[in-house]
């Protein structure tokens, strides 16, 4: 009974919600600033457990967020996760059954938001060209008009953030994903259209001008009615039922 007016809520929140069936992909790989950059973009709030931005009201689809809410539920130290790789492989598996909970939860929690068409930020590397193409579909055959952020910066730049971050990550590990990020770059473009993607050159420490920029253009995107004729005839016939 629960689970069904949760449900019900949504769909009532999706019909006058002023992003719905508006999709913001995030894309950018370890070191590029992304989460940064899309807290500036969206108005994200900084505690990770929060799932919508305070200005826009789009929902966070964000497994990270989970998966570090459940490692502090069961005291691990997001820090310490790649040293327990190397350490005990009871302590590691622990942790990586806690990442596919937090992915388990993050899909229904995101299955929820699109049944009530409501408009979501959904935050990834951008490394898995075939899985964003095969979400991008999904939702524009169910009436979404979806646009992308991708967070740029040179291979240096993410070494240097990422050897200065306290959570670490192996210097090839950052070079190989910050490489399959780049390889997709153009397929990206290909898939978003011009009009609805953006590039943030977020190389260097302090400059906002590139954020505002494209800020601009997602609020004036957000004003925009859903030019989407599957998402339009939703809206049409959900207000339609509640004469």
């Amino acid at each position: 009974m629960k689970h069904i007016k949760l449900f019900e809520q949504f769909l009532e929140e999706g019909v006058n919600d002023p992003g719905i069936l508006k999709a913001f992909f995030m894309a950018g790989g370890p070191g590029s600033g992304k989460s940064y950059v899309a807290g500036e973009l969206f108005s994200l709030p900084k505690d990770s457990s929060a799932s919508v931005s305070y200005d826009l009201g789009l929902k966070l689809v964000n497994s990270d967020a989970a998966f570090e809410l459940l490692l502090k539920k069961a005291n691990i130290d997001m820090a310490n996760l790649m040293s327990m790789k190397d350490g005990s492989a009871d302590s590691w598996d622990k942790a990586m059954q806690i990442r596919d909970k937090a992915k388990w939860i993050t899909k229904g929690t995101q299955k929820m938001y699109i049944e009530g068409r409501l408009g979501m930020v959904i935050d990834g590397t951008g490394k898995n060209y075939k899985k964003i193409e095969g979400q991008v579909n999904e939702l524009r055959s169910l009436g979404y008009d979806c646009y992308m952020v991708f967070v740029n910066t040179s291979k240096e730049v993410a070494l240097d953030r990422n050897n200065n971050r306290p959570r670490k990550l192996p210097v090839d590990m950052v070079t190989q994903m910050w490489q399959e990020v780049q390889d997709n770059l153009g397929k990206f473009q290909r898939l978003f259209k011009a009009k609805r993607f953006e590039i943030v050159d977020n190389s260097e420490y302090g400059n906002t001008t590139p954020t505002d920029l494209v800020g601009k253009e997602i609020r004036k995107f957000m004003k925009q009615p859903v030019s989407n004729p599957v998402g339009k005839k939703w809206i049409q016939d959900q207000k339609n039922s509640r004469k």
